[in-house]
């Protein structure tokens, strides 16, 4: 009688054994294994020849499928993310807050505006004390621009500052209704692109309009979902779908986003992310709803990949109708 440990398992045999012998009273193909005895590696083809002796130690392994799932994940510009909400960094009460909203969100980039140094008071606090640019993926924005000119001068500004190439642009038509002009933003996105900027772009929700961006080499295409700041959530899921149903670029609703279930609905359509700023920042509690935000995104991914149920005209019972009593 002999003893051997094979994958750290105490076997007994009633004599020496053939590594082939002992792999078939295993019930394992040796084609699909490799074999280590007493920590050196055996040739497959000698499996025959090696005789398994009192005291061995085997290790014997496959292959399996390898690590962790992978989390799901969207890429920009050769850049993977893995929370697909994006904060802007506005319109909070202070940095602090701006700090905490931000955490509590889980997202990884945030648009940053570019202003002017207050050269009066420079001791002031800057955003970069509180979110810190090695942390987060800063997103400079042309937020207040409103020709092509102004919009490509501040990137550039931008780069200079923080030596981000990608950049989110937007060229407004006017103050009032915040809507892109489209014109400008076409003339802005070819100057940034020529200079090697990886152009996010804010746009109209025009499927034609985000061909065309795409096709002159914008990264991501940022339709509005209804007007910058007004919450009136998803007011064009049509038009949204068929920009998402065409692109080849990743798609993330930008503007009008007002509460959660507004996330969860554009995430629904199949967007790559959503970007909010005013609804998490003017919101009662910003902490909460960055929070509420946050899961509603993610809710809405999981619903899209899921795949929601076909809607019917008439009802359709969920328990069987067989054996009623």
């Amino acid at each position: 009688m002999i003893h051997v440990t094979i994958n750290g398992e105490n076997r007994q045999f009633d004599a020496p054994i053939l590594l082939n012998s002992l792999l078939s009273s295993l019930g394992i193909d040796p084609r699909k294994v490799a074999l280590e005895r007493n920590l050196e590696i055996v040739p497959r083809s000698t499996y025959g020849d090696v005789l398994v002796g009192d005291g061995d130690r085997l290790e014997i392994v496959h292959f399996i499928g390898g690590g962790k799932d992978e989390p799901d994940s969207f890429e920009v510009a050769g850049q993977r993310f893995t929370s697909r909400l994006i904060v802007g960094t506005g319109k909070y009460k202070d940095f602090e807050e701006t700090r905490d909203a931000i955490a509590a969100s889980g997202a990884e980039i945030v648009t940053v505006a570019v202003r002017r140094v207050n050269i009066s008071d420079p001791k002031q606090p800057m955003l970069m004390d509180y979110v810190d640019p090695k942390k987060y993926t800063y997103l400079p924005n042309t937020a207040g621009c409103y020709t092509g000119e102004d919009a490509v001068r501040t990137l550039r500004l931008a780069r200079e500052a923080g030596g981000w190439n990608l950049v989110k642009l937007e060229v407004l038509g006017d103050q009032k209704t915040l809507y892109p002009n489209m014109v400008e933003t076409l003339r802005a996105a070819e100057m940034l692109i020529k200079e090697g900027f990886q152009v996010m772009v804010y746009c109209s929700d025009d499927p034609i309009m985000a061909m065309e961006l795409e096709r002159m080499g914008c990264c991501a295409i940022m339709p509005l979902a209804a007007p910058i700041g007004s919450g009136l959530g998803v007011q064009n899921p049509v038009t949204l779908r068929i920009i998402i149903e065409n692109a080849k670029v990743p798609v993330l609703v930008d503007a009008g986003v007002g509460t959660a279930s507004d996330a969860a609905v554009a995430m629904e359509l199949g967007c790559d992310g959503v970007l909010m700023n005013t609804a998490i920042a003017q919101a009662k509690d910003p902490i909460k709803m960055a929070k509420a935000m946050k899961l509603a995104v993610e809710a809405g991914r999981l619903s899209y990949l899921a795949g929601r149920m076909p809607k019917k005209l008439y009802a359709d019972p969920s328990s069987p109708l067989g054996g009623l009593i």
